[in-house]
């Protein structure tokens, strides 16, 4: 058991990742040391910035290489998961302090920053311990991206290569991404929060407990099917069942749930729901034409007034070109017809099944509310 946890930590993705780490020193090394002198290079001084941007740059794109190998090669591992944003984390935070260090930052705005890690650190801890997942959102992933530029562009931006206007051109457009960076930074995370507020002990008035959105939105399928009279069926293929599990998990629910079909292969497809052969070979698993197909076979074959249906690529692996993992589509059957919408999910495996559950019993809920 030792030797496969080994091979299994001992992937290219986190090997790269633990490479990323290792350089951090390296930047470091780079910007605050006077190595121009050591080496006896005449001039060197004033490239010694943009030798370390370029260092800084290197380790950031490693970042999208890890994921992108772990991705492909369908290595997501869970050191991965635990090694990769600590790995971000300590060259932000070494980057930062050595502009502080250099008097090029001030130190208030790498407070915030840090101090947003931490929040959102500790909420996602909190999370893991109940077995919950809090769908990232491209806030975050705009925030790290406008953080890495306003960094190298403070790490060069007293450089002297530049003088006179350029010089202060740069200033200014250091400070412009920076301040971006930091409203990005606390947007996100107050966004982070609001997602996972029923976590951290928030309370509407009355004192009653924020329930889950997930466990919001299946009530009030529930109570719509109820009041109008309404069955409702699933037909699941990269939720797995997940959406039946939902709605079912509420007391009451047989009142209105006749069932749901889990059909994760193309032959489930095609001999439980219908969907013919000719539609998988021409548009694919993942298409309009089959969620259609499967939320009309769902209906049918369960009997109902309602059937949702949801076919996509949770990841990590499965992504064909056009269709990137967090392709998902959600096709709704009823009286007045079929029809089908096309997402697309941010983040890993469990997020982009999660938000699938949400967005179905939204649609679930907005054709009953149509009756």
């Amino acid at each position: 058991m030792a030797e496969t946890n080994a091979q299994t930590i001992k992937t290219p993705s986190n090997v790269i990742t633990i490479i990323r780490i290792l350089l951090v020193p390296v930047f470091v090394v780079a910007i605050l040391s006077p190595w121009p002198e050591w080496l006896h290079i005449g001039g060197a001084q004033a490239w010694q910035p943009w030798a370390a941007a370029g260092i800084f740059i290197l380790i950031s794109g490693t970042d999208w290489l890890d994921g992108y190998l772990a991705r492909k090669r369908n290595e997501v591992t869970d050191f991965g998961k635990f090694i990769d944003p600590i790995a971000d984390k300590i060259l932000v935070t070494a980057a930062l302090l050595v502009l502080v260090e250099l008097g090029s930052l001030p130190s208030w705005i790498v407070l915030i920053i840090l101090a947003r890690e931490l929040i959102v650190s500790g909420v996602r801890m909190i999370a893991a311990s109940r077995g919950e997942v809090i769908a990232a959102s491209y806030l975050g992933k705009f925030k790290t991206v406008f953080q890495m530029i306003a960094i190298v562009l403070f790490v060069v931006k007293d450089s002297t290569i530049f003088q006179g206007q350029a010089s202060v051109w740069l200033i200014v457009l250091a400070w412009v991404v920076m301040l971006i960076a930091l409203a990005l930074t606390v947007i996100s995370m107050v966004d982070y929060l609001s997602k996972a507020r029923h976590l951290i002990g928030f309370k509407p008035k009355g004192g009653i407990q924020i329930p889950e959105e997930e466990e919001t939105i299946a009530e009030q399928v529930l109570g719509a099917a109820k009041a109008k009279g309404v069955m409702v069926g699933t037909a699941e293929s990269c939720t797995g069942g997940l959406i039946a599990g939902t709605l079912t998990s509420i007391p009451g629910s047989s009142d209105s749930v006749a069932g749901g079909i889990v059909s994760y292969s193309n032959d489930v497809k095609m001999a439980r729901l219908g969907v013919l052969a000719e539609t998988l070979d021409t548009h694919g698993a993942v298409s309009e034409q089959t969620a259609c197909q499967m939320a009309e076979g769902a209906r049918k074959q369960l009997a109902v007034d309602v059937a949702v249906s949801v076919t996509g690529i949770a990841g990590p692996g499965g992504e064909v070109p056009g269709k990137p993992v967090g392709t998902v589509w959600i096709g709704v059957s009823s009286k007045r017809g079929t029809r089908a919408e096309l997402h697309h999910f941010d983040g890993d495996r469990d997020a982009v099944r999660s938000q699938t559950v949400d967005a179905a019993l939204r649609m679930m809920l907005e054709e009953i509310n149509a009756f």
